[in-house]
């Protein structure tokens, strides 16, 4: 039995592993994106247009939906920090 066949094997099984882990892992995220866009309480233009932002921009577009196009109390939870008036 030879040690290097096994070997190339073991390597290429890795190889082979981490190609599809970051092929799915990105895919997965974008449609579970698409899911929280679709429940989010945004207009139909609104969730249409993040939407094709998440998935035309690969990067960017889901980092862009994380900080700015989500509503308020879905980003913190309707905390009562940010939802009671500042002291006068």
């Amino acid at each position: 039995m030879d040690t290097r066949l096994d070997g190339s094997r073991h390597n290429l099984l890795i190889t082979v592993a981490l190609i599809l882990v970051s092929l799915f892992l990105p895919l997965i995220g974008h449609i579970l994106l698409t899911y929280f866009i679709a429940i989010d309480y945004l207009t139909l233009p609104e969730k249409v247009i993040w939407i094709i932002v998440v998935w035309a921009v690969p990067v960017v577009g889901p980092l862009l939906y994380l900080l700015v196009g989500q509503r308020r109390n879905r980003l913190f939870g309707g905390h009562a920090w940010v939802d009671r008036p500042r002291p006068v």
